[in-house]
């Protein structure tokens, strides 16, 4: 069972030494919200101030729980963490005696997003005391509560220029970090959750969507194995980066298996359509997979489906799902190198459920 045990204040005289040390106002003026106070000031927080005491594995805060108080740790251990997927725990930060917890959401008034829990048994000062609030001080000592609050935006604004200059010498660690978390290992390209977080930033006014799909690509796995499929996707993979790094702009993208595309910001349709042929051409003009052992060789070729934003429609979840049905039902039609566009439709017709419209190439 959790145990949470909160010992006398200050006023109650008790002599243990965690309480004589906790009452010294020097240690009080160490936290970022009280170094700016007076003396007096400083003796008056300590009055308001609360020692608790933690049994081992006890919590101090959960997640969701109103940052009320914060804490100054004096004796003991006490680790932030949050729950993991596979039913243990991740570790964010390892606090030891002198280290001030919460302030930061404190300050902010937040609510905590970690869990806070005693490694061992430990004694913490508690601000405000049990039982008391911020709003009880206000009639009492309004010019101490002003200074509090001064300091309370002095240090989060410090904090969050500090993380900001962290991320800026850094940034191009933080980069790769966010390449790799969107990058498919196997071909180098985008994958579509970056489409999907990142869609509002990067869609600019006309941007083309390409998709393709490789044809008779089961034929090739089954009969020469899972290692010629990757081979083709990679082969695939080259041509439309190249295309991208032609046209100085865009995202070479793997939505789903072996479904790829293209997304072209800025993009005129005329540009779009010359861009089309050339990745059919391209992918149409890889080497054969010459015959062998009784198998006959493969010829490349794909189905594509393409469509312009916004001028085949407003809403970008529609027309991506709109190209995106109308790959795979040209696809499963036979497909055989065919190029088809997402026609433009009406107001009333986007209202609906209908299924797209394709305009062959």
């Amino acid at each position: 069972m959790e145990e949470r045990l909160t010992s006398p204040d200050s006023k109650a005289g008790n002599s243990s030494p965690a309480l004589k040390k906790a009452l010294d106002p020097a240690l009080i003026k160490t936290a970022d919200l009280f170094t700016s106070l007076f003396p007096k000031e400083a003796n008056y927080v300590v009055e308001r101030s609360g020692i608790i005491s933690l049994r081992r594995k006890a919590h101090l805060f959960s997640i969701g729980q109103r940052a009320e108080h914060f804490y100054m740790l004096l004796e003991g251990a006490v680790r932030i963490y949050k729950p993991s997927g596979d039913g243990g725990s991740e570790e964010l930060a390892q606090y030891t005696p002198g280290d001030t917890i919460g302030d930061f959401d404190f300050a902010c008034r937040a609510s905590y997003d970690a869990n806070a829990e005693a490694t061992e048994d430990s004694v913490l000062i508690m601000f405000p005391g049990l039982g008391l609030a911020m709003e009880d001080f206000v009639s009492e000592e309004p010019l101490v509560v002003a200074r509090i609050l001064l300091n309370s935006i002095v240090m989060t604004t410090s904090r969050i220029k500090n993380t900001q200059k962290i991320l800026l010498e850094n940034l191009s660690w933080v980069n790769e970090l966010h390449r790799r978390a969107y990058e498919d290992s196997a071909t180098g390209l985008w994958k579509q959750t970056f489409l999907k977080d990142e869609i509002n930033t990067i869609l600019e006014e006309p941007s083309a969507l390409i998709m393709l799909k490789p044809d008779r690509f089961k034929i090739l796995v089954d009969s020469r194995g899972h290692g010629a499929g990757d081979e083709a996707m990679v082969k695939i993979a080259m041509i439309l980066k190249k295309m991208t790094r032609r046209v100085n702009r865009g995202w070479a993208l793997r939505f789903k298996s072996n479904e790829t595309g293209l997304l072209i910001p800025r993009c005129p349709l005329h540009v779009a359509e010359k861009i089309v042929k050339e990745i059919a051409n391209g992918i149409a003009g890889l080497p054969a997979v010459p015959a062998g052992d009784g198998i006959p060789s493969f010829c490349f070729s794909s189905t594509i489906a393409w469509t312009m934003w916004p001028e085949d429609g407003q809403s970008w979840e529609q027309i991506f799902d709109g190209c995106y049905a109308l790959l795979l039902d040209t696809w499963k039609n036979g497909g055989g190198g065919k190029t088809v566009r997402l026609a433009a439709q009406s107001t009333a017709r986007q209202k609906s459920p209908a299924l797209p419209t394709a305009v062959t190439a």
